[in-house]
């Protein structure tokens, strides 16, 4: 039986499942809810491989990715959620932004 929920080229990610997240809004709850030390250390990770966990998942057409490929895919959703609290803010909330329970995606 296969317990890898990551695709074995990206194995080593998988400390970092818990940030694989489907919407925009839980992504956004996951970073409030994290210290700054837990969201370094998932950006210092993960970063590095951004340019190949892309390259890796353009052969997969979105809507027919397969699971371990989806939450790959996720996760470098959730790297793009925590880039300004890690490159601008140096905090997990917006500097003098607006309380996040406001903002409501339409498209989720």
């Amino acid at each position: 039986m296969d317990e890898a929920v990551l695709p074995e080229k990206f194995k080593e990610l998988e400390p970092f499942v818990v940030w694989s997240l489907p919407t925009e809004r839980a992504r956004n709850r996951k970073r409030l809810a994290s210290s700054m030390a837990e969201i370094q250390a998932f950006y210092d990770t993960i970063l590095p491989r951004g340019e190949a966990i892309i390259e890796y998942l353009n052969q997969f057409a979105l809507e027919e990715m397969p699971m371990k490929e989806k939450r790959l895919f996720y996760l470098v959703l959730s790297l793009a959620e925590v880039a300004n609290a890690v490159e601008l803010f140096k905090q997990p909330g917006v500097i003098d932004g607006f309380d996040p329970e406001r903002f409501l995606p339409m498209h989720e």
